[in-house]
């Protein structure tokens, strides 16, 4: 009985969404219809994301820890080259988790 407590506290002090924390950045309208590193026109509103090595098409869940939220985002872009930042959203992907300024998120694989 001891056991399954055990798990289900486990449980309950770590959700599901949680993940690796990162430092995290957004980018909009100023790139607006310029390529992407994989090739696609760039589209603020989409829920896309620049990371320096994850290969392109890699679902990740990213959260905010400071409003709960989650979204899933496409790598599709390289960055940011800043350090301390291992991830730049989309304003759209940045918008859904009420991310304002440059902050720390969680990350995942989805």
């Amino acid at each position: 009985m001891r056991h399954w407590g055990l798990i289900a506290l486990v449980c309950l002090v770590t959700p599901a969404h949680a993940g690796q924390t990162v430092g995290a950045t957004w980018y909009g309208n100023e790139l607006r219809g310029n390529r992407t590193a994989s090739g696609e026109v760039f589209n603020p509103n989409g829920l896309t994301a620049a990371h320096r090595s994850l290969p392109f098409g890699t679902c990740l869940l990213v959260g905010n820890p400071k409003t709960g939220k989650l979204v899933k985002v496409r790598v599709n872009d390289r960055g940011p080259f800043t350090k301390n930042l291992t991830l730049d959203l989309s304003a759209g992907a940045a918008r859904a988790i009420g991310m304002r300024t440059t902050q720390n998120v969680t990350m995942k694989r989805c």
